[in-house]
């Protein structure tokens, strides 16, 4: 009869002692941040991602409302044809100082009502000194 090598059963596998695994490294500390320093970063951010738009005053007829009308130019990829492209957005103008024809700078806010997202940031240039 052919003898049968004998197989360790798993148990006796298990007791047997394994080799000893080297500790993982460990990583040093971060140094902890100031939470000022958390706010300037997210403050900084957040401004980076603000949109600024330069538009002409179309309407101030609402109250601490304008519409600002912003134009581009821009040439169509494919046929060369250079085409106008305008939007108009109400913008919160909380003094009330636009007047039509002034160009002004408006931000990207918050939803301030059910059409206006925008806010006024300064007047360019007076519509007197247009």
């Amino acid at each position: 009869m052919a003898e049968k090598t004998a197989k360790p059963k798993a148990k006796e596998a298990a007791a047997a002692p394994k080799a000893a695994k080297a500790p993982k490294a460990t990583k040093a500390p971060k140094a902890e941040m100031t939470a000022s320093a958390d706010v300037s970063k997210v403050a900084e951010e957040r401004k980076k991602s603000i949109k600024t738009r330069r538009g002409v005053v179309l309407s101030n007829k609402m109250d601490k409302t304008v519409v600002v009308e912003i134009s581009r130019r821009y040439q169509h990829p494919k046929y060369g044809k250079f085409l106008k492209h305008r939007i108009r957005h109400k913008a919160h103008d909380a003094d009330n100082k636009c007047n039509i024809g002034d160009i002004v700078v408006i931000e990207e806010t918050r939803p301030l009502s059910k059409d206006k997202r925008w806010r006024v940031i300064e007047i360019a240039v007076a519509a007197s000194a247009v």
